[in-house]
């Protein structure tokens, strides 16, 4: 390898040492599991700089002679055996966190390089395993497989050693492994089949309940607790150099940023990245992976796997597979809060040890991350999975901590993915399903908003505020984004809100009598484009793009439908409490005209023409000294609210929008997972590799964001009320 000597040479140098080791590890003489080779390379001080083309050669040359040497395998069995004695050693300080550490790192860079070179769908150049003939110690169990064998152990020191200034770097580097080990995903297609192979991901799977448990609970730990990395750690290894001097595998990871992951070079760096903190994103990103992951398998017959009703009956390219139950999946479900357990007041005993979280700390870890997408996606998970941790949420006084950052970031859509403003509306979405919170975010007042720029809102209630908004994001999406489905979240959420409005703030009333105009104008072109194109049909060609119009219209008309239902939720459940909204229709009654015979919508126009005739006539015959001001009319609105009965309204079934995730979500879940976990870890992969989702080398990372279609991944609002009369 260049430079890199071949044979074996007596010298003092530390450097040259370095050099024969690593040389002799990536050539291609195989060494036994019992050799002191072994000891002696995971003993390295590593101090020798090496140049970026020396880290491509030597990747290269292990990719060529592993196959033969099999020293991925060998010095993964190793880094085992090292996690094993560290687990033994917990808490003291020990020359093994120093070998365990060198073990996982260059295990990493090494691993990273054949997986995202690979040529086989069946990713034989990983050859994890050894040769039939091949020496091994009296202890060591032949059948068993390399990847459960490195798996179990790593799970297991990241779930039993607790972090500490002695551990956190072994614990940072094993996640680091982690990562690289799982991005076997990367390489299958976006749509899981029984085909993918993932050896690491599936031993992961396959551990033992209590294990996995214990997983997820230090990787949330590490997320709420965000311990820092000690800023001398570097002095207590050897393995880092002094000053300015990177060692060779930080060299490695530094240099090389298309070959290798970067692990060291934030732990020396003086620049800290503000509030991020490395073990917790890196913890997180680990834990999503997790969670997300499904397993594809083939049967022999039509199985189904009804532990979580998650079968596929696509009978024409899926048959005969069936999804395996993810067990991370089930821990967060079942993870409960350490202050309160309900099973345990209720006497129904959990099957087995559950997880046991600090919610109080997670609900306010959530609150100061939601800028950040991974946070968001890990706040779906729970309220969307795990009935507790919902509950929780539901109960708290203080809502604005997840509200206001979520609201925040729906403001400034322009500068978000489509993704994260879809998973914000529907995290809404599921709170909006409870009629407490309704009630409470309206009880809520704000003094101000400072970050909303086109209206001044002083003492405004959270609900007000949350109107405000998602009737915004209607108005953004009808201009950018145009995804139906974004509409019907944001409307679906309105309509649960509405029959719990509280003194909506004139502001937000206004706006949403303006969201009838803006969808009546959509309506209205679409109605008049259908027109043209019927009376200047001449092929029939145009048939097709006659009944696009008429489907996106017959769309349109639901959502005009779904806005009069929310009108008239307020105006039936609650018109003495929002004086406003009848002031708002009253000043633009004249939107809801050119409707008022139209079959979709005339009888919920009676009931707001009812609303009318009371509030007008009243007017009418009440003498004025001098014009109607703003406040004359809302001071009127307010007295005859009092003596408003609502005789002659026509009472229709509260609408109850729902959110439900199909069965099978992975399509969606897992490339997205992956995009986050890229764009924000340092962990670069071979962009041609990539075929979980589609890379555009000539755009900005957002572009992994945009890719998926919000129609078809695998979520679904199940609408419970009338939809049609």
């Amino acid at each position: 390898m260049g430079a890199v000597p071949s044979t074996p040479r007596q010298t003092s140098s530390t450097a040259e040492t370095a050099e024969y080791l690593i040389g002799t590890f990536v050539g291609e003489k195989s060494f036994p599991l019992a050799s002191d080779f072994w000891q002696k390379l995971l003993e390295l001080p590593l101090t020798l700089r090496w140049d970026p083309h020396r880290v491509q050669q030597a990747c290269e040359l292990f990719a060529l002679n592993h196959h033969h040497t099999r020293h991925l395998a060998k010095i993964l069995i190793h880094l085992s055996w090292c996690l094993q004695e560290a687990i033994r050693t917990s808490g003291a300080p020990s020359p093994i966190y120093l070998k365990a550490i060198n073990a996982v790192y260059i295990s990493s860079v090494f691993l990273k390089y054949i997986i995202e070179n690979t040529q086989s769908d069946t990713i034989e150049e990983l050859c994890l395993s050894l040769h039939e003939n091949e020496p091994v110690p009296k202890d060591f169990k032949t059948d068993q497989k390399i990847e459960n064998l490195v798996m179990h152990n790593v799970l297991t020191f990241l779930g039993s050693i607790d972090v500490s200034p002695t551990t956190s770097l072994l614990h940072q580097e094993l996640l680091n492994f982690m990562l690289v080990a799982m991005s076997t995903q990367l390489l299958s297609g976006p749509t899981p089949g029984p085909k993918d192979v993932n050896p690491f991901l599936d031993a992961a799977m396959s551990q033992e309940s209590l294990l996995v448990n214990l997983v997820v609970r230090r990787l949330l730990l590490n997320y709420i607790m965000r311990p820092r990395l000690p800023s001398n750690g570097a002095a207590a290894y050897s393995i880092f150099s002094e000053e300015s001097q990177p060692g060779v595998l930080q060299r490695v990871g530094s240099a090389a940023a298309n070959l290798v992951l970067l692990p060291f070079n934030y732990l020396v760096s003086s620049n800290s990245e503000g509030s991020r903190n490395q073990l917790a994103d890196c913890s997180l990103h680990v834990l999503l992976i997790l969670i997300h992951y499904h397993k594809c398998v083939a049967s022999d017959g039509s199985i189904t796997d009804r532990s979580d009703d998650s079968a596929i009956s696509d009978t024409v390219s899926k048959v005969n597979t069936y999804f395996t139950v993810n067990p991370y999946s089930k821990a967060l479900e079942n993870a409960r809060d350490i202050e309160f357990d309900r099973a345990d007041v209720e006497g129904n005993a959990q099957n087995g040890p559950a997880v046991r979280l600090p919610f109080a700390s997670l609900f306010d870890t959530l609150g100061m991350c939601l800028a950040d997408e991974t946070a968001v996606l890990l706040l779906y998970s729970l309220l969307q999975g795990n009935s507790d941790f919902l509950e929780y949420v539901l109960v708290r006084t203080d809502l604005d901590t997840l509200l206001m950052p979520i609201l925040e970031t729906l403001y400034s859509a322009s500068r978000r993915t489509s993704n994260q403003i879809y998973m914000l509306l529907i995290i809404l979405l599921i709170l909006s399903q409870d009629s407490s919170f309704n009630a409470s975010i309206h009880k809520m007042m704000l003094p101000g908003v400072p970050w909303y720029k086109e209206h001044l809102l002083h003492q405004t209630s959270l609900g007000s505020l949350m109107v405000i908004i998602l009737i915004r994001t209607v108005q953004y999406n009808l201009s950018k984004l145009r995804d139906v489905y974004l509409h019907t979240t944001c409307l679906a959420t309105l309509a649960n809100m509405a029959p719990h409005v509280h003194r909506l703030s004139a502001y937000s009333s206004q706006r949403l009598v303006s969201l009838f105009y803006m969808l009546s104008r959509k309506y209205n072109k679409l109605v008049e484009l259908r027109d043209d194109k019927l009376q200047t049909k001449t092929i029939s060609t145009a048939d097709g793009l006659v009944e696009d119009m008429s489907a996106e219209l017959q769309i349109y008309t639901d959502f005009l439908r779904i806005v009069l239902e929310i009108l008239n939720a307020i105006l039936t459940y609650a018109l003495p409490r929002n004086p406003e909204v009848v002031y708002a229709i009253m000043h633009r009654q004249e939107v809801f005209q050119p409707f008022r015979n139209h079959p979709r919508f005339a009888e919920l126009l009676e009931n707001i023409y009812n609303v009318l005739d009371f509030f007008n006539s009243r007017m009418d015959a009440q003498r004025m000294d001098g014009e109607w001001s703003v406040e004359k009319v809302l001071l009127f609105i307010i007295n005859n609210c009092r003596s408003w009965r609502g005789d002659g309204m026509k009472m229709f079934t509260q609408l109850h929008f729902s959110y439900e995730q199909e069965s099978h979500p992975e399509e969606f879940f897992i490339p997205y997972v992956w995009q986050l976990v890229l764009s924000r870890c340092g962990f670069s992969f071979n962009a041609d590799a990539i075929n979980l989702f589609h890379v555009d080398l000539h755009a900005n990372k957002q572009i992994y964001y945009e890719e998926p279609n919000m129609n078809q991944n695998g979520e679904s609002i199940e609408h419970r009320g009338q939809f049609d009369p």
